[in-house]
């Protein structure tokens, strides 16, 4: 008699999210963003199709971050997308987003309910910033909560780890499955590995991430996916869950450096089993950021190999097997041995 199919649920994720901006001056992208998606459509399916995104739908407003946070105009960046673009996510497949980042209150308060009000108009689930998004998939109830290093009101931080294990813990005695977001960690091409240790970024802390995700898990998170350095990190399976250190920029229109190994992204998608939330397969799809930083595939497989290293530089071989496919697996122990071979084994040594 053959057993029954296990349930699964396939997560398909993506980092930093920026379609574009009006402010200070328009830099938006061609055709009003209708095809900024076009290279990766066919990618982004999946139970949870989630990316973070990195600015406000708002279409006018004042700017207010830079100016009350008092940085130093070369360090701060404030963003400010069309509302209407917010149907381009839901157009490809995303129905969650987070909004736990340091951009999503660029335009205060005002900002953050538009935005709330375009996602919710196009049917895609928030996480942060008091909200949790809730979906189905493998018969199963889906929990995603976003955090992030930013101290703003509202946005549950990173740099709080108890605090933060105690809604993780909440959110598990509702839901079957628990995914944890953070926004944390320095930025850019020196930000590549991850350590035990807090990060800053133009004077500002950023929280220790590979404590946070840890706890996380400790706390019964079935999956940690990290944004915000806008460049990949290593990915490693502690306690059987899947953690993804940074996603990098997925998209990142008009504004972002995309030169180098910060124009390299993916698509990540990861199979875990419904029941235990167990991670059981996944696969890195390599992308390349192009034409002012629209995601194409890259058929070299740089972030794989990237990748690759960085969790082995960072975590140990031992923190998963990636494959140079992009395909990527829990390590697994070796096969126990037969009895039979154990007995004769035991035998040879005494003689």
């Amino acid at each position: 008699m053959g057993s029954e199919k296990k349930q699964q649920v396939v997560i398909t994720a993506v980092g930093d999210i920026m379609m574009g901006t009006t402010y200070p001056v328009p830099i938006l992208p061609p055709q009003d963003g209708a095809t900024l998606f076009r290279q990766v459509h066919g990618s982004l399916k999946g139970d949870v199709v989630f990316g973070n995104l990195e600015a406000p739908f708002i279409e006018e407003g004042t700017p207010r971050k830079c100016r009350e946070g008092g940085g130093k105009e070369d360090l701060c960046y404030e963003f400010r997308v069309p509302t209407r673009y917010a149907a381009y996510l839901a157009e490809n497949g995303f129905n969650a987003v987070s909004v736990a980042n340091n951009h999503i209150l660029d335009f205060g308060v005002e900002g953050l309910r538009t935005t709330l009000a375009a996602l919710d108009a196009a049917g895609i689930k928030a996480a942060g910033c008091q909200r949790v998004a809730h979906l189905h998939g493998g018969g199963k109830r889906i929990a995603l909560a976003g955090f992030s290093f930013s101290p703003l009101p509202g946005l549950a931080s990173i740099l709080r780890v108890e605090r933060a294990a105690e809604i993780v813990r909440n959110l598990k005695r509702e839901n079957d499955i628990v995914i944890v977001s953070f926004h944390g960690g320095a930025e850019g091409a020196r930000a590549l590995h991850v350590a035990d240790a807090a990060e800053t970024y133009a004077n500002e802390m950023r929280g220790n991430v590979l404590r946070f995700a840890r706890t996380a898990v400790d706390a019964g998170a079935d999956m940690v996916l990290g944004h915000g350095p806008h460049v990949v990190r290593a990915m490693e399976v502690y306690k059987k869950k899947l953690i993804v250190y940074s996603l990098g920029s997925f998209l990142a229109f008009g504004r972002f450096n995309i030169s180098g190994r910060e124009g390299l992204s993916m698509v990540m998608k990861a199979v875990i089993d419904a029941g235990t939330g167990n991670f059981v397969s996944g696969r890195i799809i390599p992308l390349k950021l192009r034409e002012g930083g629209i995601p194409f595939p890259d058929e070299e497989g740089e972030s794989v190999r990237l990748i690759k290293r960085l969790t082995q530089e960072d975590l140990g071989s031992s923190a998963m097997l990636i494959a140079d496919s992009g395909d990527f697996y829990p390590t697994r122990p070796p096969a126990k041995k037969s009895w039979f071979r154990s007995l004769y084994d035991r035998l040879k040594r005494l003689f």
